[in-house]
């Protein structure tokens, strides 16, 4: 199965709890108008594990989620089709850039 997870700078920040639980295969910036706003990682999970999301604010709130909580998708395909309707809104200047 394949997840995103996204980080948003000076917001929060997504990755696995243990590395060695997902398979890390592609990054991806979501570009708006020549500004990074978003990082998506394209993840592999042979099963359920944590993701740690990191509050970048202030608060520096750690949380752990279960993945369970998190899109699923059958084939990496998919979650990059996901990834292009998350990020593209009709004529804006938007783009997704391989990291």
């Amino acid at each position: 199965m394949y997840v995103i997870m996204i980080s948003k700078s000076g917001q929060f920040r997504t990755e696995a709890a243990q590395p060695e639980d997902m398979k890390l295969l592609e990054a991806w910036d979501y570009v708006f108008f020549g500004k990074k706003k978003a990082h998506f990682v394209i993840a592999e999970l042979d099963h359920e594990v944590k993701v740690k999301v990191t509050d970048e604010t202030e608060s520096a709130t750690i949380n752990y989620v279960p993945s369970k909580f998190l899109p699923r998708f059958g084939t990496i395909e998919e979650a990059r089709a996901e990834l292009r309707s998350l990020t593209n809104f009709g004529k804006l200047e938007t783009e997704l850039v391989r990291a």
